[in-house]
Formats: C-alpha cells, sequence, structure tokens
C-alpha cells in the first residue's frame, strides 16, 4: 500500500514538473509546485526570473555570454527618425545589471575598456578606460521598428495594418497599445515603420525588453518558448517579417564623436575630405594663372 501510495506521489510531481515552465525564456530552469523558474547567467549563478513577463534584456544579455562561452545556442545577429537616435552595433556583451535587471549605466564587459549605455544597454558615449564617468543610466523613450516583410499580401490597408501590429504588440509583448504612436508603410519596398513612444519621466515601460524580444523574432530564433516568429495578420493576409532595424532615441542626445566610426568609415571621410581640398586647391591655382594671364596680356597691349 506504501509503495502505491509513493508511486501515485511520483507521478503527480512528476506531472507538476512537466506543467512548470516559463513561456517567456525558452532556456529556463524550473521547479514545482509550487512553480518557480531561474536562468543561468553565469557558472553557478541561477537569476529568478518572472515568466509572466518578458525577462529583462541586461540578463538575457547575460545568459547569452554565458551559453556562448559554453558553446551553447544562443543567437545569430543582423530610417532614423531622430537626429540622435542610435543603433546597437557593438552586438553583444556580458553586461552588469542591477538586481531588478536594469543595466548600470558604465559597462566594460570585463575588461579595462568602458563605455556608458543607455536604459536599452546600447552605447551611447565614446569608449575609455575604468575611470570613464557614467552620472546616470539615461531613459530611452522612443523606439522605432523597421521591418520588411516577406513578398505576398498586396493592397495593405495602412490603418488596418497599424491595428493589427499595435494588437500583435500588445498580446506577444505586452506592450501598451498606446505607445504605438504611428506606422507607415511603404508596399513597394514592402517596408513598416513603427514608432513605440513613451512620455519622458515615464520609467514603468520598459521598451528595450519589447525591443529584443522581437529582434530575436524576426532575425534569430524566438526567445519564447512556444518558437513563433513575429507577423501580423492584415484583412485576411499574414505578413511574414524577413528583416528588422532597431532605432533608440533617449531623453538626452548621445555624446558619440568620431572616435566610434570604423576605421573603413574613417578612411572613407579622410579620402573625401582630401578631394575636396585637392579641388579648392585646384581651382585656386587655376584662378591664379588665369589672372597672371590676363595681366601679362594687359601689359602687352598698353605697349604697343
Amino acid at each position: 500500500m506504501k509503495m502505491w501510495i509513493f508511486a501515485v506521489l511520483a507521478a503527480l510531481a512528476v506531472g507538476a514538473s512537466a506543467q512548470c515552465t516559463c513561456a517567456t525564456m525558452k532556456w529556463a530552469m524550473c521547479e514545482g509546485p509550487p512553480c518557480s523558474c531561474t536562468l543561468l547567467i553565469g557558472n553557478g549563478t541561477k537569476q529568478p526570473i518572472d515568466c509572466t513577463a518578458l525577462i529583462p534584456k541586461c540578463f538575457l544579455m547575460k545568459a547569452e555570454m554565458y551559453r556562448a562561452r559554453r558553446g551553447l545556442s544562443t543567437r545569430s545577429i543582423g530610417g532614423k527618425q531622430h537626429e540622435t537616435a542610435i543603433v546597437d552595433n557593438d552586438g553583444i556583451y556580458d553586461p552588469e545589471c542591477e538586481n531588478d535587471g536594469k543595466f548600470k549605466a558604465k559597462q566594460c564587459n570585463n575588461t579595462d575598456v568602458c563605455w556608458c549605455v543607455n536604459s536599452a544597454g546600447v552605447r551611447r558615449t565614446d569608449k575609455g578606460d575604468q575611470t570613464l564617468k557614467c552620472e546616470k543610466l539615461v531613459e530611452t523613450y522612443w523606439v522605432r521598428l523597421q521591418l520588411t516583410h516577406k513578398e505576398g499580401p498586396t493592397n495593405v490597408n495602412k490603418d488596418n495594418l497599424k491595428a493589427a501590429i499595435a494588437s500583435e504588440l500588445n498580446s506577444r509583448y505586452k506592450l501598451d497599445s498606446s505607445l504605438v504612436k504611428e506606422i507607415q508603410y511603404d508596399p513597394d519596398a514592402r517596408m513598416i515603420v513603427v514608432d513605440v513612444t513613451k512620455p519622458k519621466g515615464e520609467r514603468i515601460s520598459d521598451l528595450s525588453r519589447m525591443a529584443y524580444y522581437m529582434e530575436k523574432d524576426v532575425k534569430a530564433l524566438p526567445l519564447f518558448t512556444d518558437q513563433r516568429t513575429f507577423n501580423a495578420s492584415v484583412g485576411g493576409q499574414t505578413l511574414m517579417m524577413e528583416k528588422i532595424i532597431v532605432y533608440y532615441v533617449d531623453e538626452e542626445p548621445s555624446t558619440m564623436t568620431m572616435k566610434h566610426l570604423t576605421g573603413g568609415i574613417i578612411a572613407v571621410i579622410v579620402v573625401v575630405v582630401l578631394a575636396v581640398i585637392a579641388g579648392l586647391l585646384a581651382v585656386f591655382f587655376f584662378q591664379k594663372r588665369q589672372r597672371k594671364y590676363k595681366k601679362t596680356q594687359q601689359r602687352e597691349m598698353e605697349q604697343m
């Protein structure tokens, strides 16, 4: 009888454990009952996570770095709305996180080279050494999502498209639909531009989580357990996305200078500048010769 009871309890425990999963994080380790999940972000470091919401981007990046070092699967990475908008061109790094999952304002990637980031973890200053000062974490309040959908659907209504994308952002990423301010659509280029904006000073909505999950849905493999990719259904037609670029605008402009440009870009700029200078010098000397020629002609006329 005791063995039978033990077998039943064991079966119930296994069943409960199987039902204990994390919908918003496929790499989570869950135990229960009661169900609780953690994310491995370092050797033996388990970060408790809330699976009813999107996981903070800082924790996700730490988990990806840990998995990359272990040779485990991570990700494959691939219209500027404002002159101060910045793009995450630095790729993944091993960030320092606050206890609540926010990025620390100063990041060094376990090296002696440091930089300041915004609330999305994107570099917003030139790189420096360990003495670099980052006074505060600057908030990203505006995100532009530049999407390209695959060929197929035609005659897509712009208003219906905006409603469909706003609905999908809300249901999939728990984003308040009122934050979707504008959607532009170019059917010839198959390009959709979505502006997501929150009021300056608002600290409840974390736009970086939505943007990061969406990037993974389009560029690589989804972070969700269900592995469904992002798409929008408009008038019975399904728009499947194939490209995405995310632009970030902060409450304060970034302070990056030409030092953050790559050597190739700087070389191109230098060549262009030198070409302009050479052209100006050629014009100067040509005009000088012309003036000298005219003076010589004038003297010869006077002597005659």
